[in-house]
């Protein structure tokens, strides 16, 4: 595994941008210079997040989420075994 995440990563596992090891390993997420932990999908060439709505949920009990488009730094939180 390299030293940098993935550009385009996704926590929930039916997404094909899901990557179980580099969630595992704990990648953190700083947008527009603000530290977030509620980040459930995030882009960094093309500069948007996803985050979840108040505790509203869909049809299917997914958390409705937002994109939000600015500076998107992505960092592993934990080094490299």
């Amino acid at each position: 595994m390299t030293d940098t995440p993935p550009d385009h990563l996704a926590s929930d596992p039916r997404s094909p941008f899901h990557d179980a090891e580099a969630l595992d390993r704990g990648v953190g997420i700083r947008f527009n210079g603000v530290e977030r932990d509620n980040v459930e999908e995030y882009c960094v060439s093309e500069g948007w997040i996803r985050v979840p709505v108040g505790k509203s949920k869909d049809r299917r009990g997914n958390p409705m989420t937002m994109k939000v488009k600015g500076t998107v730094e992505a960092y592993f939180r934990s080094p490299a075994p």
